[in-house]
């Protein structure tokens, strides 16, 4: 990685000399991702509602369960390689706001399938 003058030593850089540039360690990006997450997660369901509300005729309802479904499991793996890929080699630990918040989702995915749309 190229590093600006200032920057790095011996050809290449350590956490501090990329944390210095970002201004911000990744680490303590738990917060924001959770939350990116369950935006991303409010949007597939709007996606989905627009099929399930708007275009019954062309989207039919087990069609977009089973999008739904598999979105927020797509979703759920990204979340778990971003939350775990910030705190490598961190102390940090957010298994329990990870555990909340995947608990949350899937709940929330399991009553939207059983009771929206039918």
């Amino acid at each position: 990685m190229a590093l600006p003058k200032g920057f790095g030593s011996a050809g290449g850089a350590t956490s501090e000399d990329v944390a210095q540039m970002i201004g911000r360690r990744i680490e303590n990006y738990g917060g924001l991702i959770t939350m990116a997450y369950i935006a991303a997660w409010l949007a597939t369901f709007g996606g989905t509602a627009a099929g399930y509300f708007y275009y019954p005729w062309a989207y039919p309802t087990p069609s977009g369960h089973f999008a739904f479904i598999v979105l927020t499991l797509v979703e759920s793996i990204g979340y778990i390689f971003c939350m775990k890929i910030a705190e490598e080699g961190s102390n940090k630990n957010s298994n329990r706001l990870m555990a909340v918040t995947m608990s949350g989702v899937a709940i929330g995915t399991v009553y939207i399938s059983m009771f929206v749309g039918f």
